[in-house]
């Protein structure tokens, strides 16, 4: 995936939104949202995701997600008091692993409610076929283990779990069953 690619994202290429209301803790000494503080708003995002749409107890639940690996590339700043529109997708849907893609979009003044209840599907930014250029793109890797031992589950994520995942794959982008390379 080439960073043109990637600045070619739009909100409607994400089937899960989330709003982010920015504090004013999260802007560094260069006025702009802390680098650090995108790793936060892609788990955020991810696990209400997991928790609104798949089941998932993290305190209960025998099985867990671990991230792996994260990565952001940037292309223009954001500052507080700006409301961010995240954006979820899922790239690849393994057996035991998922590869996800955050949007991070700048929401227009006047444009919705920040509610944190998430959205899906159509999304009324896309009004007037005005969406807003993507300011960062996030990749995500979560792998599904036991929590006892850390290891990764041997039959895979539960079927609910990939059920809920399933809505969010773009591309065909689901695995074949074979053990995920990472």
């Amino acid at each position: 995936m080439t960073s043109s690619d990637l600045k070619s994202r739009r909100q409607s290429d994400y089937p899960f939104h989330l709003d982010y209301r920015t504090r004013w803790s999260d802007n560094d000494m260069y006025d702009h949202v802390n680098n650090s503080v995108y790793s936060f708003l892609f788990d955020s995002l991810i696990n209400h995701h997991l928790l609104l749409h798949c089941n998932l107890r993290p305190p209960t639940s025998p099985h867990i997600f671990l991230a792996v690996h994260t990565s952001t590339t940037f292309f223009a700043p954001v500052s507080f008091p700006a409301v961010l529109d995240l954006g979820l997708r899922v790239t690849r849907l393994g057996k035991s692993s998922v590869e996800y893609e955050v949007g991070v979009f700048e929401r227009r003044e006047g444009e919705g409610e920040a509610n944190g209840k998430g959205r899906d599907g159509g999304d009324e930014r896309e009004e007037e076929g005005k969406e807003e250029q993507v300011k960062a793109v996030g990749k995500f890797v979560h792998v599904c283990v036991e929590r006892k031992t850390g290891r990764t589950v041997g039959e895979g994520m539960g079927e609910e779990v990939r059920r809920g995942l399933r809505g969010l794959v773009v591309g065909g982008q689901e695995g074949n069953g074979k053990r995920a390379k990472l």
